[in-house]
C-alpha cells in the first residue's frame, strides 16, 4: 500500500504551524485575530501618548496671557517637530522590517545587530538633525508669517527643543525595534514615563492655568519646551535599559554597536525611501501651512496658523485607531512574509482596515454632529471657536478612506514596499494635494524680493478660505486611498525584496 502524501497545496508555510499560527517571536502560538490585538492596542495606547505631547503643548500654550500668538508659535514648531519625527520613521521604518522578518525566520542573532546598529545610527543622526534645527528655526518663523510676538516664542521654544533631539531619536528608533520583534506593550512605559514627566515639568514651568491652577514659574513656551526635553530624556532612558535588558527578546549587545556597514546598509536601503516619501509629504504640507500663513494675512484672520494646528491635534485623536491598526498590520505582514505566506499577510492587512474604518468612522460622526464640543477640549480661545468645528466638520466625512489608506501604506511599509509607497504619496501631494488646496481656499501668493515682490493672483473663482483648503486636503486623502487599495489588491508589495 502507497505511502499517504499531503498535497503541495495543503502543506504549510515553512514558519507556520499547520493552523496558520507563527512559530516564532513573541507572536508565536497566537492566532491572527489574537496577535492583530495583541500587537494593536499598545500602539494605540502608545499613539495617543505620544499625541498627548503636542496636545499638551497646544492647550498649555492658548492658556497663557498671549495664548493666541503662544499657539500660533506652537503650532509652526509642530510642523519642524514634524520634519524631526520624519528622521525618527525612516530609522524605524528600517529597522522594524528588517526584525521583524528576521525573527519571523527564527535569526535572533540578525535581529540583534539590527538592533545594535539601529541605536548607532540614532546617536548620530539625532545630533546631526539638532544642529540643523538650531539654524533653520528663524528663517522658518519668518517664511510663516507670524507676529512678532509668535516669532519670538517659536525661536525660543525651538532652540530647547533641539537640545533633547538626540533622545527623541533613541527613543522611537527603539520603540520601533521593539515592534519589530512583536512587542508593543513594554515601550508603552517608556511613553508613560515620558508623558508624566512633560506634563508635569511642562506645567509646572509654563505659568498656565489649568484647572484655576497656575504653575509656580513663569517660563511660557520656553518652559513648555523644557518639559517636553525632560519627557523624552526620561522615556529614551527606560527603553534603552529594556534594550540592554532583552526584554523583548532581542537584546542590545555592546559589540553589535560597532558600526556594521552591511547591516547599516540595509536599515538606510529601506529608510531613505521612506524617508524621501514622507518628506515628500511634510514639503507638501509645510506648503500648506504657509498658504495658512498667507490666508493669515488678509484683515480680520489673526490666529489662523493656531486655528489650523488645533483642528489639526483634536482630528489626530481620529486615527489613532487606523495608526494602530497599520503598525499591526506592518508587523504581520513582515512576519507573515518572512513566515513564507503572503496569503495570511493580505488577509492579516485586510482585517486591520476593516477595523481602522469602523472606529474611525465613528470619530467622524463625533466631528460632524459635535464639533465645538471636541473643539473646547482643547481651547476657549474666541479665534478658535470660531473657526475649528466648520474643519471638524470638514474632516468627518472622510474618516473612512482616511483610515483604509492609513493601514495598507502601513502594511506596504513593513512588507518593504517602500518605493511604490513613495511614488503615489509624492504622485498625490504634488499632483492632487497642493493643487487643490490652492485653488479651492483661493488664497493669493506673495512673491519673494527676487522675484520682483508683489502678490500672484489665484485663478480660481473659489474663495473657500481655511475651510476651502481643509476640503481641498480631504478630497486627496480619498483618491490616495483608492490607489493604495488598488496596490493592495495587485498583490506586488509580497513578492519585495528586503
Amino acid at each position: 500500500m502507497g505511502a499517504i502524501t499531503t498535497p503541495p497545496s495543503m502543506v504549510p508555510p515553512r514558519g507556520l504551524t499547520p493552523d496558520g499560527r507563527l512559530k516564532s517571536g513573541r507572536l508565536a502560538g497566537l492566532s491572527m485575530n489574537r496577535a492583530i490585538w495583541v500587537l494593536s492596542w499598545p500602539v494605540m495606547l502608545e499613539s495617543f501618548l505620544n499625541s498627548l505631547v503636542g496636545l499638551t503643548d497646544t492647550a498649555l500654550a492658548a492658556r497663557l496671557e498671549d495664548g493666541v500668538a503662544a499657539t500660533d508659535a506652537i503650532a509652526g514648531a509642530s510642523y519642524i517637530m514634524w520634519f524631526i519625527g520624519l528622521i525618527f520613521m525612516a530609522l524605524g521604518i528600517g529597522a522594524t522590517a528588517l526584525i521583524a522578518r528576521s525573527v519571523g525566520k527564527g535569526r535572533r542573532a540578525v535581529a540583534n545587530a539590527v538592533l545594535g546598529q539601529t541605536v548607532t545610527l540614532g546617536m548620530v543622526v539625532g545630533m546631526l538633525t539638532a544642529l540643523f534645527i538650531v539654524f533653520a528655526s528663524r528663517p522658518v518663523a519668518g517664511w510663516l508669517n507670524m507676529s512678532p510676538p509668535a516669532q519670538d516664542a517659536f525661536n525660543q521654544y525651538m532652540v530647547v527643543i533641539a537640545m533633547g533631539v538626540p533622545a527623541a531619536t533613541m527613543l522611537f528608533a527603539l520603540i520601533a525595534c521593539a515592534r519589530g520583534a512583536g512587542d508593543s506593550i513594554r515601550p508603552l512605559y517608556a511613553m508613560m514615563v515620558r508623558n508624566a514627566v512633560n506634563i508635569g515639568v511642562s506645567w509646572a514651568l509654563s505659568g498656565a492655568e489649568v484647572m484655576g491652577v497656575s504653575g509656580p514659574m513663569d517660563l511660557g513656551v520656553t518652559g513648555i519646551a523644557i518639559g517636553t526635553v525632560a519627557g523624552d530624556v526620561a522615556g529614551a532612558a527606560v527603553v534603552l535599559s529594556m534594550a540592554v535588558r532583552g526584554t523583548w527578546g532581542i537584546r542590545l549587545i555592546g559589540r553589535r554597536l560597532s558600526p556594521h556597514w552591511h547591516t547599516m546598509r540595509r536599515i538606510v536601503r529601506l529608510g531613505i525611501p521612506n524617508f524621501l516619501e514622507t518628506f515628500g509629504m511634510w514639503v507638501g504640507n509645510f506648503c500648506v501651512i504657509l498658504m495658512v500663513g498667507w490666508i493669515g494675512l488678509e484683515p480680520g484672520s489673526a490666529g489662523l496658523l493656531g486655528t489650523h494646528m488645533v483642528a489639526i491635534r483634536i482630528e489626530s485623536l481620529s486615527f489613532l485607531p487606523g495608526f494602530a491598526m497599520g503598525m499591526a498590520a506592518s508587523t504581520l505582514a513582515g512576519q507573515y512574509l518572512g513566515a513564507g505566506s503572503p496569503e495570511h499577510a493580505a488577509r492579516a492587512i485586510r482585517r486591520c482596515a476593516v477595523v481602522a474604518a469602523g472606529v474611525m468612522y465613528a470619530f467622524g460622526l463625533v466631528f460632524l454632529y459635535a464639533p465645538e464640543w471636541a473643539t473646547r477640549l482643547l481651547s476657549d480661545q474666541q479665534v478658535h471657536l470660531d473657526h475649528v468645528p466648520l474643519l471638524l466638520m470638514v474632516c468627518g466625512f472622510i474618516q473612512v478612506p482616511f483610515g483604509l489608506s492609513i493601514v495598507t501604506r502601513g502594511a506596504m511599509r513593513g512588507a518593504g514596499d517602500v518605493k511604490v509607497v513613495m511614488a503615489i504619496t509624492w504622485a498625490c501631494t504634488y499632483a492632487i494635494r497642493l493643487p487643490l488646496a490652492y485653488l479651492i481656499s483661493g488664497v493669493d501668493l506673495p512673491l519673494p524680493e527676487w522675484l520682483g515682490g508683489g502678490v500672484l493672483m489665484n485663478p480660481s473663482p473659489l474663495d473657500g478660505g481655511l475651510v476651502g483648503l481643509w476640503v481641498g486636503l480631504c478630497l486627496e486623502h480619498v483618491i490616495r486611498c483608492v490607489l493604495f487599495l488598488a496596490r493592495l489588491a495587485q498583490g506586488g508589495w509580497s513578492r519585495v525584496k528586503v
